[in-house]
């Protein structure tokens, strides 16, 4: 059965949902089947493949950002599949890599988590981000890169950084039509054993998904109440709205320390 021939087919332009599939008798179409295995692939794929943390620290570092890399207890890729509990903790050398850093308002942990391949939209939604926090007069600690990392890893880091806030940016679990989500989660006074009630989420950043723009703005405006009134999880809840229009990206290597 053709597109033409399936009253809603117009729809699939608005959605990367499976719909209108159509049929070839009583099974899917053999091009629906082909996409269908390789969206499987593309998310067993980003499950497994290793993050590019040294390409992303030495950008960051270039554009005058201070970048820490730490290590959860799980030792490889497969142990961190096996174990979630040894995502969430971090590797005892780490803490010597966090001292002696200066007291922040928050700290940014940039996490492979499930999906390495979201790590690229870190960079861009940083070059939002940042200017947005400091603009406001917030102090941002070292940006925190975690490897084998889950999302609760956040917490010992801003323990050890002394941090008020940590914001977690982490590979999502893929989906079948998105393998390469961000998922942005904020803690306010993180503590061990912190419950996710505690934590707010913005998720499916990405180019397909929620845009860098609309993440940053939503973000930037969290992190500032969540300070403003010490809180945050379901206590705290999206009232950002849409970005002005002024609110746009600003070059990385332009970004002022602060």
């Amino acid at each position: 059965m053709t597109d033409d021939l399936i009253p809603w087919a117009s729809l699939k332009e608005f959605t990367d949902a499976r719909i209108a599939l159509g049929r070839a008798g009583t099974s899917m179409p053999t091009r629906e089947l082909l996409k269908f295995n390789a969206a499987h692939a593309a998310a067993r794929d980003a499950v497994h493949v290793a993050a590019d943390f040294e390409a992303l620290a030495e950008s960051l570092q270039t554009a005058g950002e201070v970048v820490l890399q730490v290590h959860s207890r799980a030792a490889d890729r497969a142990e961190y599949l096996r174990r979630p509990d040894l995502g969430r903790t971090l590797a005892s050398e780490a803490l010597a890599e966090l001292a002696g850093h200066p007291p922040s308002d928050v700290v940014i942990v940039v996490a492979d988590g499930l999906s390495a391949g979201a790590l690229a939209h870190a960079e861009p939604l940083l070059a939002l981000l940042l200017p947005e926090l400091r603009g406001a007069g917030l102090s941002v600690g070292p940006i925190v890169l975690a490897r084998q990392a889950r999302v609760a890893l956040g917490d010992p880091v801003a323990l050890a950084l002394q941090a008020k806030l940590v914001l977690v940016l982490i590979g999502e679990r893929p989906g079948l039509s998105s393998p390469d989500s961000l998922g942005a989660y904020l803690t306010y006074a993180p503590q061990p054993l912190t419950r996710d009630s505690a934590r707010n989420c913005v998720s499916n950043i990405r180019p397909a998904g929620l845009g860098m723009r609309p993440a940053a703005w939503r973000l930037a405006h969290l992190l500032r109440q969540a300070l403003r009134r010490e809180l945050s999880g379901i206590a705290l809840k999206d009232e950002a709205g849409e970005p002005p229009t002024a609110f746009a990206a600003s070059e990385l290597t332009r970004l002022p320390r602060g």
